[in-house]
C-alpha cells in the first residue's frame, strides 16, 4: 500500500511531511515542519510537535506525545502512553524553549507502555525499555533496562531474544542468525553464522 491514510478526525498541519504508506489514526495532531517516514502507523491521540523527525517503519501506539527535540529512527516501536520530555526543569511561567534537549531513539529500539524517557538521552539500536520504566541516562545498543530509575537488566538480539553470553562473551540468536560479542560493556552484532 503506497497511499497515505489520514483519519478525518486527525489534524495534519501545512508543512508536515508524510511518507507513502503511512497511516494516521483518530484524533492525532501532526505539526508543521515535522517529518514522518514511509510505512509508519500513528495510533489514536498521538501528538507530533514541530521539527520532530520520525523514520520509516515506526509504530507509535495510542496516546504518545513526541515533543520538539525528539528524533525517532527507522523501525522503532513506541508503546502506548510512553512519555518523552524536552526540558529538565519546566515551569509554567518560565519559557525554556531555548533549553530544549535532544532525545534520539535509534533504529529498531522498543519503548514499553507507560515508560518515561527524560530528555537529553539516547536509546541505542535495538534496545528494549521495559514497560513503566523511567530512563534517566543513555541506553546502549541491544541493552534491556527496566525499573525506576531504569537499570541494566541484560541484553537482547535484533529480534528481541535474550542473549546469554558464554565465558568468552559470545552469544548467538537463531532468529536473527547473528553472533553477538559482549566487549567492555557494549554488544557488537555480526552477521556471521554460528560456528
Amino acid at each position: 500500500m503506497s497511499e497515505i491514510q489520514i483519519h478525518p478526525t486527525a489534524v495534519v498541519d501545512h508543512g508536515a511531511v508524510l511518507g507513502k504508506g503511512t497511516v494516521i489514526w483518530h484524533f492525532c495532531h501532526v505539526s508543521e515542519d515535522s517529518i514522518i517516514g514511509e510505512n509508519c502507523s500513528l495510533g489514536q491521540n498521538v501528538y507530533v510537535a514541530p521539527n520532530v523527525v520520525i523514520g520509516s517503519g515506526v509504530r507509535v501506539q495510542n496516546n504518545v506525545s513526541l515533543f520538539t527535540g525528539v528524533t525517532i529512527e527507522d523501525n522503532v516501536f513506541l508503546g502506548p502512553s510512553c512519555v518523552f520530555t524536552n526540558v529538565l526543569n519546566p515551569r509554567s511561567f518560565v519559557s525554556r524553549k531555548s533549553e530544549f534537549k535532544d532525545t534520539i531513539v535509534k533504529e529498531g529500539a522498543s519503548v514499553g507502555a507507560n515508560a518515561v524517557i527524560l530528555c537529553g538521552h539516547q536509546i541505542g539500536r535495538y534496545a528494549l525499555i521495559g514497560a513503566g520504566s523511567v530512563v534517566t541516562k543513555d541506553v546502549e545498543d541491544f541493552e534491556v533496562v527496566v525499573g525506576n530509575p531504569a537499570r541494566h537488566h541484560g541484553w537482547v538480539s535484533r529480534f528481541g531474544n535474550r542473549l546469554n553470553f558464554n565465558t568468552e562473551g559470545r552469544a548467538y540468536c537463531p532468529d536473527s542468525c547473528c553472533n553477538y560479542q559482549l566487549l567492555n560493556g557494549c554488544v557488537i552484532e555480526s552477521a556471521e553464522t554460528k560456528e
